[in-house]
């Protein structure tokens, strides 16, 4: 029940943060910008006091650790990988091409009077 009412009251925070945003709209935009981030980042504290908050921090700190497990292509590795997808890109185009030729011949050849 308390992670309910935590979630209740970072939302309720966030929603202030941004009414407040619009209810002082005569002030400067920097301070009024200011004060939602502010408010998100209260609302953020808040629910990272949750279980479904701190299941979220630990998603994240793994999603990390798995990131950093991954063995990224060299230079070499990209420039080829690119310039195959470059040439498939234009082999399609170019069959493409030849296609809406080929079906633009055919339709002039049966709408064509006396054709």
């Amino acid at each position: 029940m308390s992670d309910k009412l935590k979630l209740g009251l970072a939302v309720l925070v966030l929603v202030t943060g941004i009414a407040a945003f619009y209810y002082f709209a005569d002030h400067s935009a920097f301070l009024r910008v200011l004060a939602v981030l502010a408010a998100g980042g209260v609302a953020v504290a808040i629910a990272m006091q949750t279980e479904a908050g701190q299941g979220v921090w630990g998603f994240i700190l793994e999603s990390r650790g798995e990131v950093r497990k991954v063995v990224w292509p060299s230079r070499s590795e990209t420039v080829q990988a690119t310039l195959v997808v470059i040439g498939m890109v234009v082999v399609v185009a170019v069959l493409m091409w030849l296609l809406d030729a080929l079906l633009l011949w055919a339709v002039r050849q049966l709408t064509s009077p006396g054709g």
